[in-house]
């Protein structure tokens, strides 16, 4: 009963993850995080629940400790941010995820793994179809128009990392299928994900997809003495590749709703690939590299999970990229995940993670011997093929700390890593059990919480047009910096300066070096 509830929420959470978004434009990144960060939440505790429930003992490896330290480490690292609130919400889409993988691995070492992988691949090509709904005209209040085709998203970069992150599994869905109606559906759903691929012209995605066919190789190609009787493989594998192939250059010929600044965006975009002197490219290495004097002048514990938006502008010469007019970052985390990582919680558990990473890569390419049918041979091609594609796009955007990629990344981690069992495992005995059991589930639940009340919030302003519904938001999430700006500005033009000094403290507590907070409350004083 506990695998099953597991495994049903995995399946469930994931999907939902793609689909959910609000329509309250005045939010244009949050109507999209939010929603999907309470979906992972959600998910979290009833597996953190059913994972311990009943449970005596429980297995613990190399990668489980490495992952355990990540994620005590980066709690000592929130102790010491300046935003309390940024930080928890960072930190629990962290462990969440982590809860996400054990509760995979541990139902896929009892046979378990194939629907979590039917899942994922489901919510790959969910996330395709979103996207090129919108390419193709589709007009929806939940999508936006700022970074189409972006679907269920909001941004055409999150959507093709979103894809790529699941190609693995859809290439495994479709030659390992059961019956041939789903091999057929998932060549169909190749085709979708291709021509959203080449729509989003994210290079990240592009380069992820370079980096799995030729890292993977020679192992698909060692690979096929296990899989050599299964007849049916090889051609389902050469018409889900077509299938794509087929997907992305209809996407090119066909007319869309998009609207490029070039006449030859795709080959635009192919060959800024790899360029790093100019545009998009020269902006990320200069972050880097002041997010690296962040991290150089706190190397053991960083600034605190997300306080990059907080703490970069001191860091930042005048004319930066990543700034905007009002002083303030343009994005809420850098162009990375491991630079994220590096300048917000320190190199150790940054490197723990990497660690992590990278042992069940390799662990993936060996003892092939071992399993039991070529399916699952082929399920620790999907291993690696994912940690490939997440150390890719993560490397040149945010992955891990978004809820939905990160929900994807995990579950199909957990479920391919968990086939066959660690060659050193530990038992946890009951009290250390029981108490991280207790951990675990008090952190879910007050991450759980805490989404619904943003969620709250964000329902109460609406489209943002009556003061009543700023002053109620900020109630439900005082955390919410841009909430409580907002309120602090509508009660000074009124000349309420006794009223809106309190929210303008409120935001300049959460971002000390916001011009337009400490303006306020300068003028109120």
């Amino acid at each position: 009963m506990t695998d099953r509830i597991i495994r049903l929420t995995i399946q469930a959470g994931v999907i939902l993850a793609v689909v959910i978004a609000l329509p309250y434009k005045v939010f244009e990144l949050d109507r999209y995080f939010v929603p999907k960060e309470l979906v992972l939440h959600a998910s979290a505790l009833l597996i953190a629940v059913a994972l311990f429930a009943r449970r005596r003992s429980l297995s613990f490896d190399l990668v489980d400790g490495l992952l355990a330290l990540f994620l005590l480490w980066s709690v000592g690292a929130s102790l010491f941010a300046t935003n309390y609130w940024l930080a928890q919400r960072s930190l629990a889409v962290s462990i969440s995820g982590a809860i996400v993988f054990w509760g995979a691995r541990a139902i896929a070492s009892r046979g378990s793994y194939r629907p979590i992988l039917v899942a994922a691949s489901i919510a790959c090509v969910c996330a395709a179809a979103f996207c090129l709904a919108q390419a193709y005209g589709l007009d929806s209040e939940y999508f936006s128009t700022n970074r189409a085709p972006g679907g269920t998203f909001g941004n055409r970069n999150f959507v093709a990392h979103m894809a790529v992150i699941g190609l693995p599994a859809l290439v495994w869905c479709t030659v390992t299928a059961r019956r041939p109606s789903g091999a057929l559906a998932g060549s169909l759903g190749a085709a979708l994900v291709g021509a959203a691929l080449v729509l989003s012209r994210s290079r990240a995605a592009w380069l992820a997809v370079a980096a799995a066919v030729i890292v993977l190789l020679i192992p698909m190609i060692a690979s096929r003495k296990y899989w050599r009787g299964e007849a049916h493989i090889g051609g389902r594998f050469a018409r889900f590749t077509l299938a794509a192939v087929i997907g992305g250059m209809v996407s090119i010929v066909l007319p869309n709703a998009l609207n490029w600044n070039s006449d030859s965006p795709y080959l635009d975009s192919a060959r800024g690939m790899i360029d790093y002197k100019k545009g998009s490219g020269r902006g990320r290495v200069a972050q880097y590299k002041n997010s690296l004097h962040m991290a150089a002048s706190n190397p053991v514990f960083g600034v605190g999970p997300g306080n990059w938006p907080v703490e970069y502008v001191r860091y930042a010469p005048a004319g930066d990229r990543s700034l905007t007019d009002d002083g303030m970052t343009a994005n809420p985390w850098p162009s990375s995940d491991w630079v994220a990582f590096i300048s917000e919680r320190g190199f150790v558990p940054t490197a723990a993670l990497l660690g992590a990473f990278a042992i069940l890569f390799f662990a993936a390419l060996r003892r092939w011997g071992e399993l039991e049918d070529p399916d699952a041979v082929l399920a620790q091609c999907v291993l690696a093929g994912t940690v490939v594609t997440t150390l890719v796009v993560s490397a040149f955007d945010v992955v891990l700390l978004l809820a939905a990629p990160a929900f994807m990344v995990w579950s199909v981690l957990g479920a391919t890593s968990g086939i066959r069992p660690s060659a050193r495992e530990v038992k946890i005995a009951p009290p250390w059990l029981g108490a991280a059991a207790a951990t675990l589930v008090v952190a879910s639940t007050i991450a759980t919480a805490r989404s619904a009340t943003q969620l709250m919030a964000m329902s109460s302003v609406g489209r943002g047009g009556l003061t009543a519904g700023w002053v109620t938001g900020a109630m439900w999430d005082p955390g919410s910096y841009r909430i409580n700006l907002r309120v602090a500005e509508l009660y000074s033009r009124r000349g309420h300066c006794a009223v809106a000094r309190g929210y303008a403290r409120q935001a300049v507590s959460l971002f000390p070096h916001s011009p337009d907070a400490k303006r306020i409350a300068r003028n109120c004083d």
